[in-house]
């Protein structure tokens, strides 16, 4: 047997452990990742540490901790009713908001795991606020990320262009561009219609009373530590009954949420400040992401203690060995060169229109677990000989890899789905993963046969 057919069944194996027994997925992928690497590749632990994806370990860990302060000290409450505010109390428009701030984001020039990183904390906060399906409102933000990533100044557009130019194969900037934005949208709309978005039009507008944090209805927080840091007392005035009675029980009672829902504290206006300097120093100064939310999150710990204590032990730590765990196995099946062997396998098969169609399966699979820029970059060259053929537009084709490469990055094993599975607060972690698990599959089940249907078959280009 192989060592890529091997190390295949391995993976296959990792899946159904970690399905069937609950054993995270992490820790049975760096196992595999060692018995793979040193018994069939011949690896030593350097050769297995080289697929370890430390840029995106620093980005969760980064990222998660700075909005866990955020949360801590109230700036996403602040920013959530915000929100609220600038689309006059329609929670409904708030996932269209979000998945139109990431598109325009991407759009311009953002790396799409640094548009995520940046908006899906607070998307996600808010869809807990207002019962929204977290699903739904990580699926909004990760396929407006997509949706704009391939304009003709964004980075995805200009390396997809870059390697067209290269490889000599004709060209539409625009086609390619609309094509991304068209699929996302439809799948964005379709999520919305089956994940209550419809149910949140039916509810009509929010008090903004209540937006404002000045007294309405009563805001979703199950339980009274809600990752502030504070444990408010329930806005509905059912403390002083529940306590003991005491002085101090009553006193915490007392404690509204509304002045700390709407008055910018000087720890919220420096935290406010962060953030706007992380978007600036990720857009305009091409930062890394992780890094400069790790350094901004430490300042503002230092600067306010009593808000950021906890704030350590709510980095969603087990979905950075989730991700970090997949990604290392994935690099060792780079090594050992499975994803090349599978490729030039397809890249044989005599019938154009069907080489086409496993490619974009091949783009799909693949990218839910590892870089999407990299895989196009492997994958479009492979589809240059029978191309060249002329029985196939190189335009559509070209489309329908990027997008069957990138739209699957809701997968919670590419960096945009941990981000969204990292950000989801008061969730049940575990299931959570699993429906994003579920929902990528079905992405990757079913767009790669319609855009192949739909941009190859005509023969665009």
């Amino acid at each position: 047997m192989s060592p890529e057919l091997i190390s295949i069944l391995v993976l296959v194996v990792v899946f159904v452990i970690a399905t069937t027994r609950s054993v995270n997925m992490g820790a049975l992928a760096f196992a595999a990742a060692f018995a793979v690497g040193e018994l069939v590749a011949d690896l030593d632990a350097d050769g297995i540490f080289a697929g370890f994806p430390g840029d995106l370990f620093v980005v969760l860990v980064g990222v998660t901790y700075l909005f866990a302060i955020a949360r801590a000290n109230g700036t996403t409450d602040w920013l959530v009713h915000a929100s609220i505010r600038l689309v006059r109390g329609r929670v409904a428009l708030i996932p269209w908001v979000m998945f139109a701030i990431t598109g325009a984001l991407t759009a311009i020039g953002a790396v799409s795991p640094a548009a995520v990183a940046i908006v899906a904390p607070i998307a996600l906060s808010f869809a807990a606020r207002y019962g929204i399906s977290p699903l739904l409102m990580g699926a909004m933000v990760v396929h407006g990320a997509q949706g704009g990533g391939f304009s003709p100044i964004s980075i995805y557009g200009t390396i997809v262009n870059g390697i067209v130019e290269r490889e000599h194969l004709p060209g539409n900037e625009v086609f390619l561009f609309l094509a991304s934005l068209i699929v996302n949208l439809v799948i964005a709309g379709v999520m919305f219609v089956l994940f209550g978005g419809l149910k949140l039009w039916a509810q009509g507008a929010v008090p903004l009373d209540e937006a404002a944090g000045s007294g309405g209805a009563p805001e979703k927080r199950d339980t009274p530590d809600d990752g502030t840091g504070t444990a408010p007392a329930p806005s509905s005035g059912a403390a002083p009954s529940s306590g003991s009675g005491s002085g101090p029980a009553t006193a915490v009672a007392v404690r509204t949420e509304a002045p700390d829902t709407t008055r910018l504290t000087p720890a919220r206006i420096a935290t406010l400040t962060a953030l706007v300097a992380l978007v600036v120093a990720v857009l305009a100064f091409d930062l890394d992401a992780g890094l400069m939310s790790i350094t901004l999150a430490v300042i503002l710990s230092a600067a306010w203690p009593e808000d950021s204590r906890r704030a350590v032990g709510q980095i969603a730590w087990s979905t950075v060995l989730l991700i970090c765990g997949v990604l290392t196995y994935v690099g060792v099946l780079e090594e050992i060169g499975t994803i090349k062997w599978a490729g030039e396998g397809v890249g044989g098969i005599g019938v154009p229109l069907l080489a086409a169609v496993l490619l974009c399966y091949i783009g799909a699979i693949v990218s839910a677990f590892a870089s999407s820029v990299g895989i196009m970059g492997a994958l479009i060259p492979l589809a240059v000989p029978f191309l060249a053929q002329g029985e196939i537009g190189a335009v559509g084709m070209v489309a329908a890899l990027a997008v069957s490469a990138t739209v699957v990055d809701v997968s919670p094993f590419s960096t945009n789905g941990a981000l969204v599975l990292a950000a989801a607060p008061d969730v049940d972690r575990e299931r959570f993963f699993r429906q994003l698990m579920i929902y990528g599959g079905i992405v990757v089940a079913v767009v790669p046969a319609v855009v192949w249907l739909v941009l190859v078959v005509p023969g665009f280009g």
